[in-house]
């Protein structure tokens, strides 16, 4: 798994994939990464000033399976 923060952008990406594929808006500065037809990763664009509104959590607009995405490591 990477997980990569980039603070001057406030962007967060969490991924687990190894193989060439292609990032697909889900609206709200949000993105999945798709690879072989699975998803692999999120990125989040905005996620500080998401949990400086007093929340302690980011929902995602779709479900993901970390058995799934330990799959996409190998």
């Amino acid at each position: 798994m990477k997980i990569w923060y980039d603070e001057e952008g406030d962007y967060l990406e969490i991924g687990f994939g190894k193989k060439k594929g292609y990032m697909k808006d889900i609206g709200n500065d949000m993105w999945k990464r798709i690879e072989e037809g699975k998803v692999t990763g999120i990125s989040i664009l905005n996620f500080k000033k998401r949990l400086k509104k007093g929340k302690s959590e980011v929902k995602l607009p779709l479900e993901v399976s970390f058995k799934e995405l330990a799959k996409a490591e190998k």
